[in-house]
C-alpha cells in the first residue's frame, strides 16, 4: 500500500491517506509514455507551413527558347524548380497530416505511468482542497509558497473549477490549472510538481483502477 500525506493550503499536514496502487503505484512503461507524449505534440501542431509548385507560380507559360538552334540547354518553361521565381519541390503543404492515434489501453497506461513517476519522484503534493477567498494573484502566490511550489513549473488537478481559483491563477505563468477530467499525460509529465486535491485522486482512481 502507498501512502502519502494530505497537506492544507497552509503546508500544514491534516492527515495520511492510501493511494490506489494500481493508479499511482505501477511501473512506469517508458515506451508507452513516450509514444503518448508525442501523439499529444504531434496532434496540436498547426500544420500552417505552405510553399507553392511550379504549377502554382505566377508565369511559366510559354517555352522561354526554341528547342534548338541556340546554344542554350533547351527548357520548357521559366517556372521549373531550377529558376529563379521557380516552383519549390517537395515543399511544406497545408495537406499534411500528422496526426497520431492510441487505443484507449495505452492512453490509461501512459497517464498511470506519468502518475506513479511523479509519487516516485516525490513531485507529488495531495490537499485536502484548493480553495481561495478571494481572486488576487497574491492569494494563489502565498499558498504556492507554502507548498514550495512558487518557483517551479506547477500543475493544479482539482474535482471542481471555482472561480476564485481560476482568476487568481491565470497570470501565473508557472501554473496550469485542470479538472480532473482534463489531465492528461503531456502537461503531468512537464510539471515538475504535481498539486491535487484529495477529491480529484478519488476521481482519478475511479476512472483509470
Amino acid at each position: 500500500m502507498t501512502n502519502i500525506s494530505v497537506l492544507n493550503i497552509k503546508g500544514e499536514k491534516v492527515k495520511d491517506i492510501t493511494l490506489n496502487e494500481t493508479v499511482f503505484g505501477i511501473e512506469p512503461n517508458d515506451a508507452v509514455l513516450y509514444d503518448a507524449i508525442v501523439l499529444s505534440q504531434n496532434n496540436a501542431r498547426q500544420v500552417s507551413a505552405n510553399t507553392k509548385t511550379r504549377s502554382e507560380v505566377s508565369g511559366g507559360g510559354k517555352k522561354p527558347w526554341r528547342q534548338k538552334g541556340t546554344g542554350r540547354a533547351r527548357q520548357g518553361s521559366t517556372r521549373a524548380p531550377h529558376w529563379y521565381h521557380g516552383g519549390v519541390v517537395f515543399g511544406p503543404t497545408p495537406d499534411r497530416n500528422y496526426t497520431r492515434k492510441m487505443n484507449k489501453k495505452e492512453r490509461r497506461l501512459a497517464l498511470k505511468s506519468a502518475l506513479s513517476y511523479k509519487l516516485i519522484d516525490s513531485e507529488m503534493i495531495v490537499l485536502d482542497s484548493f480553495k481561495l477567498e478571494s481572486t488576487k494573484t497574491k492569494e494563489a502566490i502565498q499558498v504556492l509558497t507554502n507548498l514550495k511550489a512558487n518557483e517551479t513549473k506547477t500543475l493544479i488537478v482539482v474535482d471542481k473549477l471555482e472561480e476564485n481559483v481560476i482568476l487568481a491563477t491565470r497570470n501565473l505563468a508557472n501554473v496550469i490549472l485542470l479538472e480532473t477530467d482534463e489531465i492528461n499525460t503531456l502537461d503531468v509529465v512537464s510539471a515538475d510538481l504535481l498539486i491535487i486535491t484529495e477529491e480529484a485522486v478519488k476521481k482519478i482512481e475511479e476512472v483509470l483502477a
